[in-house]
């Protein structure tokens, strides 16, 4: 009987170290700190799942739960792979005033159904479209079915929205997408222009367009954040052959994608590029700021559809920006072939950014967003 208690105790003492061994590694807390003047309002940031490992080297991918520590709630996430094999990322969309924390913490568990916010496909059923959208606004890029045909156009189409449902497979199933019936519409013209801020090799005062986006790969789609790359024929630029892709990510609650596009040839490293934003026959409202690299553009009213407000925005000072009959353009150039960019959109009737003043505000904020990011440690 001694034994069998002499057991039984040894057991219970190795059961309460096992929950609390596991209790330690759970009970660390992640840090979110905004170090600037800048509030960051559902923003998807990225924790490193390398380090996350390092801090929670117990945990079960398929089984935690993110708690902000203040309200105690679960809050979304997504698991990022960028088209490799392991999880690269874990992400969260969070809000934060500026010069502030927050706190959150892993528990195990099986995590709340997550709402999808962000999603992207290939649309064979309409000329090999690609199709992207968050919970705020939706775009396409055409593919090469639509080349050589009437309706064939080269840059980034907008469809916009009113609320948060995704909206992609209802418009394309319908087919009928160019009417608002209370979610929103496709009243965008694009044609033979850059369209909502695609790019393009600017060689002796010349933008020269590419094919349409030959094929494509997605490396992720959802709840927070698609990501996906889109691939294009060589083609001929300045008599040298020219390969390029681009990879497009969109966040939930963003109005403007991440691009990341490389150009390369056999013999130059730097290229002159031009991202465009084409311009109406009406007069509207162009704000042109060099030296943080943004251009937006509030376009005239569209009869009954509403305003759109379009951008691009560079990472580093672009070597000019200017406006020609057809383009508001910025010229920036390559660095080892790549380069990365924003641009996007956003609709004054969607009932967030409703004016010029509005649209150029919310691009300032971003811009400071990217110079001054949040911040991510872990606190015992």
């Amino acid at each position: 009987m001694q034994s069998f208690n002499y057991m039984l105790i040894r057991f219970s003492c190795l059961l309460s170290g096992l929950l609390m061994f596991n209790s330690i590694i759970f009970a660390q807390t992640i840090r979110i700190q905004n170090n600037s003047r800048t509030p960051f309002q559902e923003k998807v940031i990225e924790i490193s799942w390398e380090m996350l490992k390092k801090n929670y080297p117990v945990i079960d991918s398929s089984n935690f739960k993110v708690i902000n520590i203040l309200t105690n709630k679960e809050i979304d996430y997504q698991l990022e792979y960028k088209g490799q094999s392991r999880i690269q990322n874990l992400l969260v969309q969070i809000s934060i005033n500026a010069d502030s924390k927050l706190d959150l913490k892993l528990i195990k568990g099986k995590h709340k159904l997550f709402v999808t916010k962000t999603y992207c496909r290939f649309v064979p059923e309409r000329k090999d479209d690609f199709a992207w959208e968050n919970d705020k606004i939706a775009f396409r890029a055409y593919g090469k079915a639509l080349e050589n045909t009437k309706e064939n156009a080269y840059g980034f189409d907008v469809w916009v929205k009113k609320n948060s449902s995704l909206v992609i497979n209802h418009r394309y199933k319908t087919n009928d997408y160019h009417v608002d019936h209370g979610n929103g519409l496709d009243y965008y013209h694009v044609g033979l222009s850059l369209g909502a801020g695609n790019m393009a090799p600017y060689i002796n005062d010349t933008i020269s367009y590419p094919h349409n986006y030959d094929n494509y790969v997605v490396f992720d789609n959802g709840p927070l954040r698609s990501t996906f790359k889109l691939y294009f024929k060589n083609f001929m630029v300045g008599g040298k052959t020219i390969s390029s892709t681009k990879t497009i990510s969109l966040d939930a609650g963003d109005q403007l994608n991440k691009i990341q596009a490389i150009y390369e040839s056999s013999s130059d490293s730097t290229m002159n590029l031009v991202a465009g934003i084409i311009k109406r026959e009406k007069p509207g409202i162009i704000y042109m700021n060099e030296n943080n690299g943004i251009l937006a553009y509030w376009e005239p009213q569209h009869n009954n559809d509403g305003i759109t407000g379009v951008a691009t925005l560079m990472n580093s000072v672009p070597k000019k920006m200017w406006i020609t009959q057809q383009h508001f353009l910025t010229l920036t150039q390559t660095i080892d072939h790549k380069i990365t960019y924003y641009a996007g959109a956003a609709w004054n009737k969607a009932g967030r950014i409703k004016s010029a003043q509005q649209w150029i505000k919310y691009l300032e904020d971003f811009k400071n967003q990217l110079a001054i990011p949040l911040s991510v440690s872990f606190k015992n």
